[in-house]
């Protein structure tokens, strides 16, 4: 302050006039041979005492404002001061500074006994914040007395202090203070804190910086210690916040339904984080609310989570995302909190996969006919993955607790097959549907192989699928069936990424060897050009090893269709004459043009069909053996080809006697 100011300025002016006055005296002591005026310990003291330590007190006790801010003149100030210099510079055994230092504390110490401590006991009686108020004016009156006995002593702090290796003044001043006025109210204190936290907690309006500079007080006692804080206030305001909540957690439980009680408990987490934030020691809040979390939530949390009505599995089954989404905030806060939750989502994700085996077992009790392709069947495993996989990543944030039970739910039921055939078929065949599939985009294919992909690695029968692919692939990209070959290699790829190299090996090989035989089909069209054949003739060459085996009968092949065949070789044995071929008829295709009367058709046919046709060409009939034995067939392989021919939607052929076998 500027009165402040003014005194030191005086002070030093003072000092080095005194100091002057000092070696004058001593120069004339000396020539004079007299004795300066000693200060006796109680006329220095009385004059001190009366002059600033009554005038402080008096002061306080009536307020600052009277004072215009300040408890001495500048003048009034000097004369004190030079009292308690002269006194601690006068020699032994009339130096006093030992005794002005024990009686400095006894002043303060007699201060706060008389007047500070029966003012404290008296509000102790009405009330929390009345008590508090008190003790707040108190402590701020003992940091200006504290500041202004420091000033009136200060040379003790400068000198004796030092030399004596003694407390400040300033610190011995702190510690009066503990020992006469916190040590015998510090109950009192701790109680109308927490009497008023208590009562925010039910909703009561409070004096927040009241407890603010209530709670700060412990700090400034024990000048940085958190003991006092620890001891006096933390432990039993943890108890009484455990008391209290575990009084609400049964009234919560009794009335609320799991949503709403979670509902409750975030609120009051909320509430205690915002304690922590507005008045109490930040050290408090991982005990604090551990203790909330302890009460309202780990001692009933599987309660919560099985209450009739509105447990976790109702919430699932309801689609309650903002109330699983706090459910699964509040639970992470507990250790082990999220497992019991997780388990639940497993099983009801798994209770959810085994009704859809189920309505499929239903729909073939009923008579529905058992075959390998069932899209309804795969599409409600797609749908059911793609709804709770949306949910573990957005209601759970994608926690691996639970990404492993949506896992394990799955994996369950994905590997319960029904009927003849395995859901590994089901998957390949509904695999097939989309890449042969003209009517989708490009984007509606790769998310849908993606899906599918995402089944297929809960499959354990892993193996099984690629051998079932990769025949279904082999059919597709043979008979010119599928609708993009990006698409085909877009789905090895993501099989690849899900199982490694290997799994992929021989679907990758299949693809390339129609890539790398491009030009080598457009290099023999050209040479057939230069035999002049009565039919279009091509052949595929595939890799033993990549493609699915094939059993081939040995078919009399007609004369032209031999005469392309040996063409071929001889084109193929000058590329490479290390290589094998070995014909595999059953797999080729042919377009054979039919007159039927006045009407010409143009039939699809596979090359086992067209030999066959071929050889009742012109309107010939033959008897079953006459056929066999012409076409070099065994019953086991000419039965399913004619039957195909003379039986099916489309017959081509006639047969007697007309029957469907």
């Amino acid at each position: 302050s500027h009165i402040e100011h003014i005194n030191h300025i005086q002070l030093r002016s003072h000092l080095a006039n005194r100091k002057h006055h000092y070696r004058s005296q001593l120069i004339r002591n000396a020539m004079t041979h007299q004795t300066p005026a000693i200060i006796a310990l109680e006329e220095g003291w009385n004059e001190i005492r009366t002059n600033a330590i009554d005038r402080l007190e008096d002061i306080l006790e009536d307020g600052l404002s009277g004072s215009g801010g300040t408890v001495l003149d500048s003048k009034g100030y000097i004369k004190v001061y030079t009292t308690c210099f002269d006194m601690c510079n006068q020699k032994e055994p009339n130096n006093h500074s030992s005794d002005l230092y024990d009686r400095h504390g006894e002043a303060i110490n007699f201060y706060l006994a008389q007047t500070v401590l029966p003012a404290l006991r008296e509000k102790a009686s009405q009330g929390g914040s009345i008590l508090l108020s008190e003790l707040q004016l108190r402590w701020s009156n003992h940091q200006i007395m504290n500041k202004w006995m420091t000033k009136f002593f200060s040379f003790l702090d400068r000198f004796y202090v030092k030399r004596q290796n003694r407390p400040t003044l300033s610190e011995a001043a702190m510690t009066h203070f503990k020992d006469s006025i916190y040590e015998e109210i510090k109950r009192d204190i701790s109680t109308a804190i927490i009497s008023l936290i208590e009562q925010e907690r039910e909703g009561n309006m409070i004096d927040n910086t009241l407890i603010k500079t209530s709670i700060e007080f412990y700090n400034n006692i024990s000048m940085g210690n958190l003991e006092p804080y620890t001891t006096d206030l933390e432990i039993p305001l943890l108890d009484t916040t455990r008391e209290y909540y575990a009084k609400k957690r049964e009234e919560w439980l009794l009335m609320d339904s799991t949503p709403e009680y979670l509902i409750k408990v975030e609120q009051a987490l909320t509430e205690e984080e915002n304690r922590v934030r507005d008045y109490l020691n930040p050290a408090s809040e991982d005990k604090l609310l551990h203790v909330v979390e302890d009460e309202i939530l780990d001692r009933v949390k599987t309660d919560l989570l099985h209450k009739e009505g509105s447990g976790c599995w109702v919430l699932l089954a309801n689609d309650k995302s903002e109330d699983l989404q706090r459910m699964f905030r509040l639970f992470s806060r507990l250790e082990n909190g999220l497992q019991p939750m997780a388990s639940i989502v497993e099983k009801f994700i798994c209770g959810m996969g085994n009704e859809i085996v189920q309505q499929r077992q239903s729909r073939l009790d009923s008579g529905e006919k058992d075959k390998n392709d069932d899209p309804v069947f795969v599409k409600a495993f797609l749908e059911l993955h793609d709804k709770y996989f949306a949910v573990i990543k957005t209601d759970f944030t994608g926690h691996h607790a639970f990404q492993k039970a949506f896992k394990e739910a799955f994996v369950t039921f994905v590997n319960k097959n029904t009927g003849n055939y395995t859901n590994a078929e089901f998957m390949c065949t509904y695999c097939d549907r989309l890449l042969k599939s003209p009517k989708m985009s490009e984007v509606e294919v790769e998310d849908s192989l993606e899906k599918i992909v995402q089944l297929f690695s809960y499959l354990t029968e892993k193996d099984m699928f690629a051998d079932i692919y990769r025949h279904q692939l082999a059919r597709r990209i043979l008979n010119d069936r599928s609708a993009s070959n990006d698409a085909e290699k877009v789905m090895i790829t993501k099989l690849k990424i899900k199982c490694g190299t290997q799994f992929t090996s021989k679907m990758e090989g299949m693809l390339n060897d129609l890539a790398i035989g491009a030009d080598s089909r457009k290099e023999f069209v050209e040479q057939m050009k230069k035999h002049n054949s009565k039919i279009v003739f091509g052949v595929q060459v595939l890799t033993t090893g990549y493609w699915p085996t094939y059993s081939s009968p040995s078919i009399t092949v007609p004369d032209e269709m031999t005469k392309c065949i040996d063409i071929f070789k001889t084109f193929h044995d000058q590329r490479h004459q290390q290589r094998k071929l070995s014909w595999v008829l059953s797999l080729g295709s042919a377009t054979v043009r039919a007159n039927f009367g006045k009407k010409i058709y143009d039939l699809e046919v596979t090359t086992m069909q067209a030999i066959a046709l071929n050889a009742l060409n012109g309107g010939k009939t033959k008897t079953y053996d006459e056929l066999k034995d012409e076409l070099n067939l065994e019953d086991g392989d000419i039965k399913p080809l004619m039957h195909s021919l003379s039986c099916g939607r489309h017959k081509v052929v006639n047969k007697t006697p007309v029957t469907k076998s």
